[in-house]
């Protein structure tokens, strides 16, 4: 795919101050990348800034974000240079942020058409809520389907086990600016820097996800590195919270269950056992949510929108 066929048009149109500023870290994406554009920019709701930030990329994400800025001026991209990681990358793009909403995104993501215009007609209905998630499907690299993620809509459903993690996709979220100021990522973490701010910000915040899939998750094979990784911080931000709450009963048990988890990766991801389980945990697709992801693929990969 060409570079200038990643996004079209605009560049040089009056933009008006944004309303939600799109955080999106990028590293090494290029092959995923210019759908992710194409999905962000065909937005129904177009009062935005992507500020896309290159955390050291060798390949040719950062010559496709440029030539994406070029074609539209919502667009923003920062060069890194050298890689700082995620966390470090999304506190940067939050002071960068003009928006009084911040939006998530990934670099190998897409986003339905309406997912920014759903989000922020909610959020202006309801100023007591800090942070909004939408519906999800699964997807693998060649675009099938793999699951839906269970749906978790109040605040009280999304937040019933928190010391075991939250049903509130990274991807998904748009939430208010100064709740992003006011936790922020810790730039120590490398994997779950999205459950530590939440496990941090629950007792004291407002969450919310609307039932709409209005996004595509895709869902990279699982080392046992990583996974492990993954655990091994969880339960860190756990032992830091339940010393801070004082809650060491819950504290206790919550990490009796990453080690617990942490234990079961070892036994089935060498054998590839983990890739059945998650199937299983993940909710069944109804044939209307089918159909429109498929749209939305062929749609976001062959340059539509």
């Amino acid at each position: 795919m060409d570079q200038p066929d990643t996004c079209a048009i605009d560049a040089g149109a009056a933009q008006p101050a944004p309303l939600v500023s799109i955080v999106m870290p990028v590293m090494n994406a290029a092959r995923s990348l210019p759908a992710t554009l194409r999905s962000i920019r065909w937005q129904t709701y177009p009062n935005w800034e992507l500020i896309l930030i290159d955390d050291g990329s060798s390949d040719a994400t950062l010559a496709l974000a440029q030539a994406c800025a070029i074609a539209d001026a919502r667009v923003r991209v920062i060069e890194g240079g050298a890689n700082a990681g995620l966390a470090a990358r999304l506190n940067q793009g939050i002071a960068l942020a003009r928006g009084p909403y911040i939006a998530r995104m990934d670099a190998d993501d897409i986003a339905y058409p309406g997912r920014l215009a759903a989000q922020v007609k909610f959020m202006l209905a309801h100023p007591e809520c800090d942070l909004l998630g939408v519906a999800a499907v699964i997807f693998d690299d060649a675009g099938a389907l793999r699951g839906r993620f269970p749906p978790r809509r109040t605040h009280a459903e999304i937040c019933v086990s928190p010391w075991s993690g939250f049903a509130l996709p990274h991807p998904t979220w748009l939430g208010r600016r100064e709740w992003f100021v006011r936790y922020g990522y810790r730039p120590d973490y490398k994997k779950t820097q999205d459950q530590d701010l939440l496990l941090r910000a629950y007792t004291e915040s407002r969450f919310a996800c609307l039932e709409e899939v209005l996004l595509g998750y895709r869902q990279e094979r699982r080392t046992l590195k990583k996974l492990l990784a993954g655990r091994a911080n969880f339960a860190r931000s756990i032992a830091r919270e339940a010393r801070r709450q004082g809650a060491w009963g819950a504290g206790l048990a919550g990490l009796a269950e990453q080690a617990a988890k942490a234990l079961a990766d070892v036994l089935t991801v060498p054998l590839g056992l983990d890739r059945k389980l998650r199937g299983e945990s993940a909710v069944a697709i109804a044939p209307a949510d089918e159909q429109a992801w498929r749209e939305v693929w062929l749609a976001a990969n062959a340059g539509g929108g």
